[in-house]
């Protein structure tokens, strides 16, 4: 199995124009393609920008809206996947589910808004579509629900991809969960802002390798409203190294995952075999007291 050559586009876009970043993810999409990249992966909230304030509910859409098919077309046209993120609007109707009260304060006519990430094949197919589990901060808290879905998977190119938002990578059980799935590169569109940049440059590189894993993790950059995005993006491989780094502006990475380099490093790492699963019984009751 060849290695997947991953193209990470560290940039803000045009922040309340989705027209506008669907021409800058073209664009990159042509560059990435035509250095053989097979996977393109978008910063959190791509589609619409960020910092939108009360904006979010005018510019969501559903997971098959408008913005999945126009990026379907751009992946369709460079024969590449491309992951990116968006404001999700859904109508309930699957239920409340078990975080009711939750998204009950969150609904704005009869509708929840999710921060999402959608993954689209080279063929155009919608592969995966994960909602952010844990929010941060008080505008994310005040716009979205929390997803209900911490291992999201697909297929693509002999690989198992998963998928999760920003904060979530901080959470060691959230990707621990996503090694014990199988997940092979793990995506993280993010939103990462200052002073917070230690997540970027120590926090990524050690959850690739102590999941043994790779994980893309492809941060906003530069100011936008109140949040000052660092960049750092990087992919970090099993070996807790970074394949490739940006720096503080707009960039386009490329960097190889290879499946073989992955198999060779789990057969010596025994984090995961080592594990005694009976003795952290405690992170999953509901009351520590």
């Amino acid at each position: 199995m060849p290695p997947l050559r991953t193209a990470l586009l560290q940039s803000s876009g045009r922040p309340g124009s989705v027209a506008g970043n669907l021409k800058v993810l073209d664009e990159a999409a042509a560059r990435a393609a035509d250095a053989g990249a097979g996977l393109l992966v978008c910063p959190e909230m791509f589609l619409t920008g960020y910092a939108l304030g009360d904006r979010v509910p005018l510019l969501a859409e559903p997971a098959d809206g408008p913005g999945a098919g126009a990026v379907a077309e751009i992946a369709v046209r460079h024969g590449l996947a491309v992951l990116y993120g968006y404001p999700e609007r859904d109508s309930g109707e699957d239920g409340p589910g078990r975080d009711g009260e939750r998204r009950g304060e969150r609904e704005r006519d009869g509708e929840r808004i999710y921060n999402a990430a959608q993954l689209i094949g080279p063929d155009g197919t919608r592969l995966a579509n994960y909602r952010k589990t844990h929010l941060f901060g008080g505008f994310e808290r005040e716009w979205f629900t929390p997803g209900e879905r911490p291992v999201v998977q697909a297929e693509l190119a002999g690989l198992r991809i998963g998928i999760m938002i920003c904060y979530d990578v901080e959470f060691p059980e959230n990707v621990r969960s996503h090694a014990l799935a199988g997940t092979d590169l793990l995506l993280v569109p993010t939103a990462q802002m200052h002073p917070f940049q230690f997540v970027a440059e120590s926090v990524v590189p050690v959850r690739a390798f102590e999941n043994q894993m790779y994980v893309a993790y492809v941060n906003r950059t530069g100011q936008e409203g109140e949040f000052e995005f660092v960049g750092l993006s990087c992919l970090a491989g099993p070996d807790g190294a970074a394949r490739a780094r940006a720096g503080r502006s707009e960039e386009l990475l490329l960097a190889e995952v290879d499946g073989e380099r992955l198999s060779a490093s789990r057969a010596a790492n025994p984090y995961l075999r080592d594990r005694r699963p009976g003795l952290y019984t405690a992170l999953v009751r509901a009351d520590h007291s």
